[in-house]
């Protein structure tokens, strides 16, 4: 749960961060720019990671990637 809860609130942060980015730019452009290009990174490079580590922990790559065998099990079989 401490996973969930931590990229529950990163998330937040970062929606929360764009729309205070984009609410600030009429007024002042360069820093409503400079949050909105932060909220992006953060999302990007701290918020997406965190969240498919989340996502994927405990499942196998190879369920999902196509392989021969994967192949194998999506042809259909003639009688």
């Amino acid at each position: 749960p401490i996973m969930r809860r931590a990229s529950q609130i990163l998330f937040v942060l970062v929606l929360g961060g764009l729309i205070w980015g984009f609410s600030v730019r009429p007024s002042d452009y360069e820093l409503g720019n400079k949050i909105v290009g932060f909220s992006v990174l953060a999302g990007a490079f701290v918020f997406m990671p965190l969240f498919l580590v989340h996502r994927w922990r405990g499942k196998k790559l190879s369920d999902y990637t196509l392989n021969q065998e994967n192949l194998d099990k999506m042809k259909p079989r003639k009688k």
